[in-house]
């Protein structure tokens, strides 16, 4: 089940705001019951059978926390770790490293053709995460199972996050209420992410697909093609976060912001503390402090740094375009940090921008596509191995979609925020007035959304897949 489907909003959703609100706010053990049997229920309406994987993520690392609480030990860090470890690479990286020996060694090692869980890279983090910081004495480890099992399944961020932990959520999960005022702003910021997906996201796509699948596009073409996913994988991501921080409002949780504008940013460092921030700081926290940071002089930081963004690739599928990718932006940071980001602070900004959003493009091709060799082949035909500057397929897609285009550039900058905080402002002595114009923007992008999701045919989540 995802979030922009009528399932999920026409009955799902409803019914678990019934049965969540019909609980009185003082019952919390009972509200995070409802939550609990509604997040089962929504993660296991695809695939039942990976409940159980998920039920023994849930008692190991409960069980293990409290060990480790009431005797604290490296052994026992390990043991959760490897544990956590193993079933998501079991699940997540068997075939490929099956693929990867058959291709080195000419191998004929039959692929087991494992089904991915889906959210088990979020859910796993998140569990590991908690249980490092109840060893580090973080936070306490926590007793009551029915909260704890809450904070794993919980629906808004369960399969496509953000990375939640535990500590930003502890208090909540026990004491919480929703205000009218948050519930207000849990929905307007549904309505807003449920419009990035299904108007942007779901649109520009087709410019991607159609592009992508041309024998010899212009140059030009290629990188509207590649444009149009970069828009695609931002909107659509970025969309899915704020449904779910705008849901998790309303059932009374705060989540941090999962993204900050990154197309804007004038570096690829810059681009990394906007982009899917909770994954960021989650390596930064549990991989590159712990393996050093920048404390132990720069030859060992670029190596840390190395060690992270290969991971990082790695964490986002088994293929080795996602390596590729990780490599990629690992080797600009490294070069970044030597000495090109002194160079970028000195030159105009548009320079700066010009530069990260080529790099950013070309990260994304590489993302994009899973057969390396298909990367370099559309590689040269962004830099004209067709031949061609332009073709029509380049005028067509550009002038039948401008205005798509031109509503994903402006989407992705501080300017719609920005027009919603000057009416908020000129309008503050107008409560009622405000209020009447927000609900009305709310239905609006609401009732449209809707009507293109039920005319449409494309409405997956890319970051399902892991």
């Amino acid at each position: 089940m995802i979030f922009s489907s009528t399932v999920f909003l026409l009955a799902f959703l409803p019914l678990t705001l019934l049965a969540y609100f019909l609980v009185p706010a003082r019952f919390v053990t009972a509200r995070n019951v409802v939550l609990l049997i509604a997040s089962l229920f929504f993660y296991g309406w695809g695939e039942p059978k990976y409940i159980l994987v998920m039920f023994f993520s849930i008692f190991f690392n409960y069980l293990l926390a409290r060990w480790i609480e009431a005797s604290p030990s490296k052994g026992l860090l390990a043991l959760t770790v490897v544990g956590n470890l193993a079933i998501l690479g079991f699940f997540k990286y068997t075939d490929f490293l099956i693929s990867t020996i058959n291709g080195i060694f000419g191998g004929s090692i039959s692929l087991l053709h494992i089904a991915l869980p889906i959210g088990i890279s979020f859910y796993t983090f998140q569990t590991m995460s908690y249980v490092i910081d109840v060893y580090r004495g973080k936070v306490k480890a926590q007793r009551d199972l029915v909260a704890f099992a809450t904070y794993v399944t919980l629906f808004p961020q369960l399969i496509a996050g953000p990375i939640v932990r535990y500590s930003d959520v502890a208090v909540q999960l026990k004491n919480r209420c929703s205000s009218m005022e948050q519930i207000a702003e849990g929905i307007r910021r549904f309505a807003a992410g449920f419009a990035k997906k299904v108007l942007l996201a779901n649109q520009v796509y087709i410019i991607w697909k159609e592009i992508s699948a041309m024998e010899a596009p212009s140059a030009a073409a290629a990188w509207l093609g590649a444009v149009a996913f970069t828009f695609q994988i931002y909107f659509d991501f970025s969309g899915y976060s704020d449904m779910a921080i705008g849901l998790g409002k309303i059932f009374g949780f705060d989540y941090l912001e999962n993204f900050n504008y990154p197309y804007i940013s004038k570096s690829i460092t810059e681009f990394w503390r906007r982009w899917h921030m909770s994954l960021s700081s989650w390596f930064k926290e549990y991989v590159y402090i712990p393996l050093g940071g920048n404390r132990k002089g720069l030859p060992r930081q670029l190596l840390n740094i190395a060690v992270v963004w290969a991971l990082t690739g790695l964490w986002h599928g088994a293929s080795w375009n996602f390596v590729a990718w990780g490599v990629y932006f690992g080797v600009i940071l490294i070069i970044e940090k030597l000495f090109l980001l002194r160079i970028l602070e000195k030159a105009p900004a548009f320079v700066s921008h010009l530069y990260a959003l080529v790099l950013i493009v070309c990260g994304w091709v590489i993302f994009a596509i899973e057969d390396l060799g298909q990367v370099g082949t559309y590689f040269s035909m962004m830099f004209g191995a067709s031949g061609h500057l332009t073709d029509d397929a380049f005028w067509y897609y550009l002038t039948s979609r401008i205005w798509l285009l031109a509503a994903c550039v402006i989407g992705s900058t501080h300017l719609p925020s920005r027009i919603a905080a000057l009416l908020r402002e000129k309008l503050a002595s107008r409560e009622m007035l405000l209020g009447i114009l927000e609900s009305a923007g709310v239905l609006a992008l609401m009732v449209f959304s809707i009507a293109f999701l039920v005319s449409g045919s494309y409405n997956p989540f890319l970051y399902f897949r892991f």
